[in-house]
């Protein structure tokens, strides 16, 4: 459904009633709600899967890994969730004798959520999980791009929760508008660098704080040192699943030249393993999700000199796994995140001509190196930024719960996963506990003869 402005913010005013309630505070309503979004997730996998087939042609296999699998992260929460909740003891200083100190993890409020379409039920629920944990309410605003997607989660939520505690809004861009127009106390958003902006700018005027998971050109940096084959099936998984449409996905190959011929053919084959000699016809090839994107994809195709796939269906939106050589730096394919079944491929000469060319764009979201020289990865660790590293595999790095995953610079800010989403939707409250057992008058006038007491407490 579509709401107005008004209606919007009744859900809005109902929902701070519910959290000034105390309710949502309570560690076993937390608790109890995982566990209805759980086996909510359980009772309607297939439904999500037919619909993520509808919208993006995804297998079965990444479908349920990739989208159902976002149980394993409320599992996560509900294991850890009673040890997050507790207040931290921290140090104090002699000067605050007698005393002790804690942080207090609190929740925020009430906040909005808007999600993406490529991953569009993972990314719409990861999110959700962090903001129930911690306590909150919260506004869902699924993409109306993945359509089939957003009709089942929008189901999903409604028969699982009241509106005043988890609301769903459908609609387009300006429905997400009319949202970003009210206040929330936190703002999590997950898509691209562009309409990150424009979320950041309609938060500034709330002083809404936000989180935005966008993305970036991912670099792949492969070395000489490594497991050829291995490499090449690592990164034709990482590049392909999903039909690249992936935000830490490798969006472009920096090869050391010595190798680039022998890891081109390898990647080759690896396709052909994979999907077939007519990728078309494999069940575990997606497609792009409207002719929007695919047009914009199928413009890079002349961007260089295509060593595998280049074949397209504009009626069925498949693009195939596609190989690019002797691309230039200043190509079209390189401007911005690819975001699609195309994997340009770049060569250098020294690890430090890679790492310059990688420095001389935004921050990335991930990037990865494939090298068994432990020197060298040190050395791209060290010299580079980005929002995560993944040495000698892609894409994996998502799947570990305790590592938070977020951008930096264009590719975003803050970041969530496992506890990392608990924290994001929560206050750390700092709290001092003073006693009366005494009361030292170092700190009171008159100050006459106290100085050199004080430099010998500051130093």
């Amino acid at each position: 459904m579509t709401l107005t402005q008004s209606p919007i913010r009744e859900v809005i005013n109902r929902q701070r009633q519910f959290f000034a309630s105390g309710q949502t505070k309570e560690i076993e309503f937390r608790l109890s709600q995982l566990k209805r979004l759980k086996q909510a997730i359980l009772d309607s996998k297939e439904a999500v899967m037919a619909a993520v087939k509808a919208d993006l042609n995804k297998p079965d296999l990444e479908a349920y890994a990739t989208e159902i699998g976002v149980v394993r992260e409320i599992d996560y929460a509900i294991k850890n969730l009673k040890d997050w909740v507790k207040p931290k003891k921290v140090p104090t200083s002699l000067d605050q004798f007698p005393s002790s100190a804690y942080i207090y993890p609190e929740p925020l409020g009430v906040v909005l959520i808007i999600g993406p379409w490529n991953y569009p039920f993972q990314l719409m629920i990861s999110p959700l999980v962090g903001a129930i944990a911690a306590g909150n309410c919260a506004v869902l605003k699924p993409s109306e791009i993945a359509a089939n997607t957003s009709r089942v989660v929008t189901q999903l939520i409604q028969k699982t929760f009241e509106p005043e505690y988890i609301a769903i809004v459908e609609g387009d861009a300006k429905t997400a508008q009319e949202l970003l127009a009210e206040k929330f106390d936190h703002i999590f958003f997950t898509g691209g660098t562009k309409i990150g902006q424009i979320v950041m700018e309609a938060a500034a005027k709330n002083l809404t704080p936000v989180t935005l998971e966008l993305g970036g050109k991912s670099p792949c940096i492969v070395d000489a040192e490594i497991n050829l084959q291995h490499t090449a099936r690592r990164i034709v998984w990482g590049k392909f699943i999903n039909s690249g449409q992936t935000c830490i996905a490798p969006d472009y190959l920096l090869v050391d030249r010595t190798i680039k011929k022998d890891l081109l053919a390898e990647i080759t084959n690896c396709i052909s393993e994979f999907y077939g000699e007519d990728p078309a016809k494999s069940p575990d090839y997606g497609r792009i999700i409207n002719e929007r994107q695919f047009d914009r994809l199928a413009g890079f195709l002349n961007n260089g000199e295509i060593v595998a796939g280049g074949q397209t269906n504009r009626d069925d939106r498949y693009i195939a796994p596609t190989v690019l050589d002797q691309v230039p730096w200043d190509a079209a394919v390189m401007e911005d995140e690819i975001f699609g079944p195309i994997l340009p491929v770049l060569e250098y000469s020294n690890l430090d001509e890679a790492i310059t060319k990688i420095n001389e764009r935004p921050k990335p979201l991930a990037l990865y190196i494939f090298s068994k020289n432990e020197a060298k990865q040190d050395k791209v660790l060290r010299e580079t930024s980005s929002g995560g590293v993944c040495i000698n595999d892609t894409v994996m790095q998502v799947g570990v719960s305790e590592l938070p995953f977020g951008g930096v610079g264009n590719s975003g800010m803050g970041s969530y996963h496992g506890k990392a989403s608990f924290d994001t939707f929560s206050h750390q409250k700092s709290v001092l506990k003073k006693s009366f057992l005494m009361d030292l008058k170092w700190r009171y006038a008159p100050y006459a003869g106290k100085l050199d007491l004080i430099k010998k407490i500051i130093g």
